[in-house]
């Protein structure tokens, strides 16, 4: 909108504040000033440039420049204070609208990742910021070490990146709750991806959660609430890696759903581990390392700095405490299963 001819409505007693001001070689007045900033906050809010705008100031300079030469410098003068009046107020206009989209953009979001609003209105307030809610969407979660906002260099950062890379492709990537978020269409999974890799770098080694890609207003909230549930996950479970995808953890949601059922299976197979010398911990931290090693003794005891003959000896204490044997494969996958509910409950822990 720079390029289009600037009204005379914004140039509104400019000739004549210049004519007298040059003539006097007063200042302009208080409410002179107020009225340049008026014209500048509404030539904002009718989208010129101010480029243009501060154009079209000096060409109407030129044409009312006064014919005296000792009334150059008063001249000057005045066009300085109304050419920087004007665009006080323009620039406040504009922060004005910065804050106002800022805040409508802000609503949106929590009103979409919290499933408020009608569905309707919230569809036509997603296509303003870029989204089509009745396509599928994935979201993906990011953390760091510490918490983000949007005004932050790190999601600026990354937001530059997916742009360079992708362009506009109806992507929104924002912050919540301290965390990195990018909303992308689900068909579009090398989009969550390359975020996934520019926020893991830009956070300084943060970890990634990708949910699965679901249709509709419900979809982005389920896709979140499945990426936040990941990482959840991930931090019981003590997984490190960088990228975590929801389709790939979902055995995790399923044994975590039934609490009692889990806590219940934990303390029957596991509880008698609590009373070898040193609390059960240790010996969990054995099974945990033998089962993430798949079963083969030499690589869990190199993960944790024991002989093989000292991890030897731990399953079979396992054995005759719980009564299962950690190498018979009948008895592996209660015992496996009971390690993962006792990581998702933090037991025995959490029962401090």
């Amino acid at each position: 909108m720079t390029d289009r001819e600037i009204p005379e409505q914004y140039l509104d007693g400019y000739a004549r504040i210049l004519t007298e001001v040059a003539a006097t070689g007063r200042r302009l007045t208080r409410d002179e000033i107020a009225s340049r900033r008026a014209l500048g906050e509404r030539a904002a809010e009718a989208g010129f440039g101010l480029r243009s705008l501060v154009g079209a100031h000096l060409s109407a300079a030129r044409e009312a420049w006064p014919r005296a030469a000792e009334s150059a410098d008063g001249a000057l003068a005045a066009v300085q204070q109304v050419v920087d009046a004007f665009a006080e107020g323009y620039e406040r206009a504009q922060r004005m609208a910065v804050r106002q989209e800022e805040a409508a953009r802000r609503e949106f979001i929590d009103d979409l990742l919290y499933g408020r609003s009608d569905l309707g209105r919230l569809a036509e307030r997603a296509e303003r910021f870029g989204l089509r809610l009745s396509h599928a969407h994935a979201v993906a979660v990011a953390r760091g070490p510490i918490a983000y906002d949007d005004g932050d260099p790190v999601p600026g950062q990354v937001e530059r990146a997916l742009i360079s890379r992708f362009g506009d492709r109806n992507i929104l990537l924002t912050t919540k709750d301290g965390r990195l978020l990018c909303i992308a269409p689900g068909h579009q999974g090398e989009v969550l991806t390359h975020f996934a890799k520019q926020a893991h770098a830009a956070t300084d080694g943060g970890q990634v959660a990708i949910g699965r890609a679901q249709s509709g207003a419900g979809g982005v909230v389920q896709s979140y609430e499945e990426a936040l549930s990941t990482l959840e996950i991930a931090e019981r479970l003590g997984l490190d890696d960088p990228v975590l995808r929801a389709a790939d953890l979902l055995v995790y949601p399923v044994l975590a759903r039934d609490r009692q059922a889990m806590a219940d299976l934990v303390h029957n197979t596991l509880g008698p581990l609590t009373t070898a010398r040193g609390g059960a911990q240790p010996l969990l931290d054995t099974l945990t390392a033998y089962f993430d090693a798949g079963c083969v003794a030499a690589q869990a005891a190199r993960r944790l700095s024991l002989s093989v003959r000292a991890l030897t000896y731990r399953l079979e204490r396992i054995h005759g405490l719980t009564g299962a044997d950690p190498s018979d494969p009948s008895h592996r996958y209660m015992l496996q299963t009971a390690v993962i509910g006792a990581r998702l409950l933090d037991w025995p822990a959490g029962e401090r």
